[in-house]
């Protein structure tokens, strides 16, 4: 059974012991008395944007709860399911200095016990563009394990870092069309020193491939600095930076500029932007966003 805690306590200490469920009933036992949940959902292969979730998440709860599941449902049969880093050991050491209360990991049957049939299909205008036109079904795969995640933690809060900003917006779309009472926080995207966004997909990346990955960052900087300086073409902003990753040995599939509100191609009169990038640099997927106020 966890331990009860209030916030800004001695009993809040990072130095708690984390406890470890593979069992839903397990964990809704240990959550039964926990007050305040706050919710980190992760496919493990943690780094400091993680890490970064779990503190903020402290600042909004009694009780941080984080879970590690690589999701099948959320990759193409032709995607890196197989050979997604698996660090279990180092995962859960980090979230317990961190100050994660309670961590959930279960196996793939003890989430689906049973052939997951019953799925949820957000909205195709927000779902099957950008990532979703590149992924065919994978927003399918990500809202159908959210969903099971909440059902099984039933957080107050949950914390999704702004990387995966679909991801995000469709996220907190199902949640409020679905009335769910659990408030939806976007946390910065944490980058290196170089402006390389971290990304548990980084580690697949060589040295020479380390070196030139920033570029993607740069090009949406420049879209970002462009359409501040008062630039409304936004296609031919969009093919030259496309342009320029080509150039330099990446396989871009897209950099769009959109709305920050359903990512939707933007009006003359919109003022909050976001620029959007994915792509292959050899052979690992990078995507990335940055947000712009005109």
């Amino acid at each position: 059974m966890a331990v009860s805690r209030r916030r800004n306590t001695a009993t809040d200490s990072r130095h708690t012991t984390m406890h470890i469920h593979r069992q839903i009933d397990a964990l809704r036992s240990a959550l039964a008395d926990a007050g305040r949940i706050a919710f980190v959902p992760t496919m493990g292969n943690l780094h400091a944007g993680h890490i970064a979730l779990i503190e903020a998440a402290r600042e909004h709860a009694d009780c941080v709860v984080a879970s590690i599941f690589v999701n099948r449902l959320q990759f193409a049969p032709n995607e890196d399911f197989d050979r997604y880093p698996r660090t279990f050991e180092a995962d859960s050491a980090a979230l317990s200095a961190a100050g994660a209360h309670q961590l959930f990991a279960p196996d793939e049957i003890a989430l689906y016990p049973e052939p997951q049939r019953y799925q949820v299909v957000p909205d195709p205008d927000q779902a099957d563009i950008l990532e979703g036109h590149f992924r065919p079904g994978f927003f399918n795969g990500v809202a159908t394990v959210v969903m099971k995640l909440f059902q099984i933690v039933r957080p107050d809060v949950a914390l999704f870092g702004k990387k995966d900003f679909q991801q995000l917006m469709v996220v907190r779309n199902m949640v409020r069309q679905f009335a769910m009472p659990i408030q939806i926080i976007g946390h910065a995207t944490l980058r290196d020193s170089d402006g390389l966004a971290l990304s548990s997909r980084n580690g697949y990346l060589s040295a020479e491939q380390r070196a030139e990955a920033p570029r993607l960052h740069r090009q949406l900087q420049a879209v970002r600095a462009e359409l501040s300086g008062g630039c409304q073409d936004w296609l031919g902003l969009e093919a030259r930076a496309m342009a320029e990753l080509s150039k330099h040995g990446w396989r871009p599939q897209y950099i769009a500029i959109r709305r920050r509100a359903d990512l939707k191609s933007p009006a003359l009169s919109d003022r909050e932007l976001v620029v959007l990038g994915a792509a292959f640099l050899g052979g690992t997927r990078l995507i990335d966003n940055v947000e712009v106020d005109v």
